[in-house]
């Protein structure tokens, strides 16, 4: 008992979360069938909820309670919808977010003797759940025997679709040995700049506080604005002709590849901070950046379009896949300000920042890379909002 007792008085605990990847194989028809109806009624309970404007827990039951859907669903819709108000608007709220189910919803079973060894219960509504095999990540399989062995806390669970496939993953919390967890002012900023020129530009300071590894995603800016152009000219062709379904039909074919470009791109920025040690990826706030956002009717109708929200959320849930955290800073000035000396400059192109303070050395430099240093700068300094 006493070498016990010194061993635990010595040894440092860190309390760390991890996402749990689960991967559902071969669902019959019909638990296929279930499963898309738990989808569908999570997504149009979103919507609504969201198009109503609940920005109170209170307010969102009013309106979820109404669905078939099971309550650790609807427990969890009603915790996440007034969360939503803060980085979306209700014309950009996109179709594909994972069906969220609350920490008592999802059960475990663990059958080692059998070729897969992993079962998971979903919930399907309120007296009906689905239990389906599941490949788990074999990477996480000492968090998963954690979790079923109740030496790990089970959080929110997500069920999505994707290439056909349907996935599970899993929030557990478990307390682990210290080794080299590093500190929030130990971690490498890293800041994302989202633009429309270049779709996203991630770059960070090294030791000596140099910028380095720049990374800019220029040609996906130029795809996706070719594609959303192609969208509202061909559309707009189409239903002053009168082909209203040809017209919404040729619009999601290319609303799917826009998408498709997102993800590539912001899993593509989760690897980039994989790259770099302690990572933390810094986000503008999008509620400033709405506000800030004045240049005009044209370019605010087309800026007012653009997928931020979309990209932030993909950022947002892809890095904490990977135990990267993710934090928000104030946008004001970050493209305006020089990151070398502080004063304010201007962009005598899109691409290009110029510095007006005659004495800086900086002069001339890259416009998305100066604002992505600004960004990881804004949370060095100390400022940032968990989100």
């Amino acid at each position: 008992m006493s070498i016990t007792t010194e061993m635990r008085s010595t040894a440092t605990m860190t309390e760390l979360t991890k996402t749990l990847e689960l991967k559902l194989v071969d669902p019959t028809v019909h638990k296929r069938q279930k499963l898309r109806e738990t989808r569908n009624a999570y997504q149009k309970a979103l919507q609504t909820a969201f198009a109503a404007g609940c920005d109170t827990q209170s307010a969102a039951n009013d309106i979820v309670v109404e669905y078939d859907l099971s309550g650790y669903a609807k427990n969890a819709l009603k915790q996440y919808v007034p969360q939503l108000h803060t980085s979306y608007y209700a014309d950009e709220l996109h179709d594909d977010h994972p069906v969220r189910f609350t920490n008592e919803g999802l059960q475990l079973d663990h059958q080692p003797q059998n070729a897969i060894e992993w079962y998971v219960k979903i919930p399907h509504h309120e007296d009906y759940h689905l239990w389906i095999p599941a490949r788990a990540n074999p990477e996480q399989r000492d968090w998963l025997e954690a979790l079923y062995a109740d030496d790990a806390e089970m959080g929110e669970s997500r069920l999505f679709k994707r290439d056909g496939t349907w996935y599970l993953h899993v929030t557990a919390t478990r307390n682990v040995a210290d080794e080299s967890a590093a500190s929030a002012d130990k971690r490498t900023p890293i800041g994302v700049d989202v633009g429309e020129a270049s779709l996203v530009t991630v770059c960070h300071r090294d030791g000596s506080g140099s910028p380095v590894r720049p990374k800019l995603w220029a040609d996906d800016g130029k795809a996706v604005r070719r594609l959303r152009k192609t969208y509202f000219t061909a559309t707009r062709r189409l239903q002053k002709r009168g082909s209203e379904r040809i017209a919404e039909s040729y619009g999601d074919a290319l609303w799917d590849q826009i998408d498709d470009v997102f993800h590539r791109v912001t899993r593509e920025v989760v690897e980039y901070a994989e790259s770099v040690e302690d990572p933390v990826l810094v986000l503008e706030n999008l509620t400033y950046i709405r506000e800030n956002m004045d240049y005009g009717e044209y370019m605010n109708r087309r800026l007012h379009g653009w997928g931020f929200a979309k990209l932030h959320a993909q950022i947002r849930y892809k890095a904490a896949e990977k135990g990267i955290p993710v934090e928000t800073v104030t946008p004001r000035n970050t493209s305006k300000a020089c990151h070398a000396c502080g004063e304010h400059g201007y962009r005598p192109r899109q691409a290009t920042f110029r510095c007006s303070n005659d004495d800086c050395w900086l002069g001339e430099y890259q416009a998305d890379v100066n604002g992505a240093i600004n960004i990881a700068d804004r949370y060095r300094s100390g400022e940032s909002h968990r989100r």
